[in-house]
């Protein structure tokens, strides 16, 4: 389970070249990929994150090592030169690349709100450029980003991208750096200001010749390792079990601008639309989420089975932390494919009372309108391949703990290697032109959470400013 103390692997800044990953040849060249690990770190109150970042809707790889330290999905990389290091949050729910500056009022003040992730110092870098000044990011709650569009040299897992364009945060309400991943239809310059579209991250890999598609597989690993990684242009066959099936991607007014698939049955302990069936609904992939936000009927469902109370001022609904030790799963269903998630990672510690007694919630939550969103404790669960060149999604079964590697690129022409179509998958499924409302709570659910057996009078009521509750929404 989770705790609040920061990982030693997390305190410090690693340096990009230390995560390269050696991939064996295939046909006696190396895979054109870039793999890159993924770290974990804490964010203070998750569920409060996902509600301000959920924004206003209008063989070549390269592997990254992802740091998992508990609440937010890492990936170290320099900008500038000479190098400047940055953590980033990766964000599969936006597109722009964006950092803080040491100067703005948030990472100024006082507590280094921004030292763990770092900041940037656009005039100490020879090859910063500046564009315009139209970077400006608005979330539902009214926070968000803003400043200028730069370009300046990005590198990370053995690759340099020049002239990368990123945004700078001179007035931001976020500490942390953003790797946004997504479709370029999707960046601020095309959503907010008319502009064009640019190369961002994924889409300028492909064009320097570092990956042969525009695609990229995410392995976060489970609630308490360390480690994941996000493996750019290609598949990693160890990471998961059974086979990668393929799904549309669903479009958004005729346009492919987010992880979008269809939802269309949810089960319990291998009972297949158990708690829904015949559903159809769509459902966001969102690295850059906390929790699940699911439709209230299927929500309240899973409460009622697993013996949740919810509490609307938190937002969060709390079971007995025991329920992490059961092997009841949650059942997903995408047409075809079933991704089981166990309780044991559906099952966060949120705090602790006054006598040091844990206090858990469950990381799904009710969406009041506008998309469901399937989070860090979904995709924990599950092996996904984001496929921007064909407008598809690749998913399995995830392997937990897997230590060793069989890396796979994929090209323009074969698609994703060892991925079988999914037949009739549903795509006619009607997708909201609004952001998810979080935290509103499920239809004729009580808002009783103090009244589990774990909890005591005396324990901190803001324990949620404290939570370790998978990823949080990145801005």
């Amino acid at each position: 389970m989770r705790t609040f103390t920061t990982l030693a692997a997390a305190a410090s800044l690693i340096s990009a070249s230390n995560a390269i990953t050696l991939l064996e040849k295939r046909h006696g060249t190396a895979p054109r990929v870039v793999q890159h690990e993924i770290q974990r770190t804490h964010v203070e109150n998750p569920i409060a994150r996902d509600r301000a970042r959920i924004r206003k809707r209008q063989s070549k790889t390269v592997q990254e090592k992802l740091d998992n330290e508990e609440t937010l999905y890492f990936m170290n990389a320099t900008v500038g030169t000479p190098a400047q290091d940055l953590r980033l949050h990766i964000d599969t729910g936006s597109s722009d690349l964006w950092v803080n500056v040491a100067n703005s009022k948030l990472c100024s003040a006082q507590g280094n709100a921004c030292g763990a992730s770092g900041t940037y110092a656009p005039n100490s870098s020879s090859t910063y450029q500046y564009i315009n000044s139209d970077f400006n990011i608005t979330y539902v709650d009214g926070s968000g980003s803003s400043g200028d569009y730069v370009s300046d040299k990005v590198q990370f897992g053995g690759v340099t991208l020049e002239n990368q364009q990123l945004g700078i945060g001179y007035s931001s309400t976020s500490a942390e750096g953003i790797i946004g991943i997504g479709y370029p239809i999707n960046e601020v310059a095309t959503q907010y200001n008319g502009g064009n579209s640019y190369p961002n991250v994924p889409q300028h890999l492909m064009q320097n010749g570092d990956i042969n598609s525009n695609a990229y597989s995410l392995w976060l690993n489970d609630l308490d390792a360390s480690t994941g990684s996000i493996l750019f242009g290609g598949v990693n066959t160890d990471k998961f079990t059974g086979e990668l099936q393929t799904l549309p991607i669903i479009r958004e007014q005729g346009y492919y601008a987010e992880f979008i698939i269809a939802l269309t049955a949810v089960g319990a302990n291998g009972t297949t639309g158990s708690i829904a069936k015949n559903i159809a609904t769509p459902a966001l992939l969102d690295s850059g989420s906390s929790l699940m936000y699911l439709p209230n009927s299927i929500v309240q469902t899973i409460y009622n089975d697993v013996g949740a109370q919810y509490d609307s001022s938190q937002g969060a609904a709390f079971v007995n932390c025991n329920l992490a030790k059961s092997n009841a799963t949650i059942d997903f269903t995408f047409s075809s494919p079933t991704i089981r998630v166990a309780m044991s990672e559906l099952v966060i510690v949120a705090g602790y009372d006054s006598h040091n007694n844990p206090l858990c919630i469950i990381g799904i939550s009710p969406v009041d309108g506008g998309t469901p969103v399937l989070g860090d404790t979904f995709i924990r669960s599950a092996y996904i391949v984001y496929d921007l060149t064909n407008n598809e999604i690749s998913i399995a079964q995830t392997n937990f703990n897997s230590t060793t590697d069989n890396i796979l690129e994929i090209t323009n022409t074969t698609g994703v290697p060892s991925a079988t179509a999914v037949a009739n998958a549903v795509t006619d499924v009607a997708v909201s032109s609004g952001g998810a409302r979080i935290g509103s709570g499920p239809t004729g659910v009580t808002s009783s959470a103090w009244a589990l057996p774990t909890a005591a009078i005396g324990y901190d009521v803001a324990l949620l400013g404290a939570l370790g509750a998978g990823l949080a929404y990145a801005l």
